[in-house]
């Protein structure tokens, strides 16, 4: 998700992932879908509404085994193995 949210291509994801390029664009599309989101750019707004994109504080934070003190998300595990 931090990817597509950076505005990396399909292309650029799957070669940062290591999976095929359809791959990628069957998971933004079942993702758009899951959240109700009608584009992209929808898609970003949707997952930053609800937290589900990472932030160099939060992920510090948990490194440092403090969850809460970036927003109480914890870790999430990275968009290939959801």
């Amino acid at each position: 998700m931090n990817l597509l949210y950076t505005g990396l291509s399909d292309a650029s994801i799957a070669r940062h992932l290591d999976v095929g390029h359809r791959t990628v664009q069957r998971r933004v599309q079942r993702l758009m879908e899951h959240l109700q989101a009608n584009g992209r750019v929808a898609l970003g707004a949707r997952a930053q509404e609800l937290g589900l994109l990472h932030s160099r504080r939060r992920d510090r934070a948990v490194a440092n085994g403090d969850g809460d003190a970036a927003g109480g998300h914890g870790a999430r595990r990275p968009f290939s193995q959801r």
